[in-house]
């Protein structure tokens, strides 16, 4: 099974517009997929589940917002 690996400067090009620390925050509390550790200075993140992240943030926005 092939999986497309994508770097920070990919995911920014996606159109995630967070800092390095924030995606790590985000990452710890389980609000955005965890990173792939590729070496010790290096990681990635598996391609679908951004995707799928940027799926549901969009699907979210078409809920009615809670008063």
């Amino acid at each position: 099974m092939s999986q497309t690996l994508l770097s920070y400067s990919d995911i920014v090009k996606r159109g995630v517009g967070a800092s390095k620390v924030t995606l790590w925050r985000w990452e710890r509390a389980g609000r955005f997929p965890r990173r792939v550790a590729l070496s010790s200075q290096r990681v990635a993140w598996v391609e679908s589940e951004i995707d799928a992240w940027l799926a549901d943030r969009i699907a979210a926005r078409r809920q009615p917002i809670a008063a």
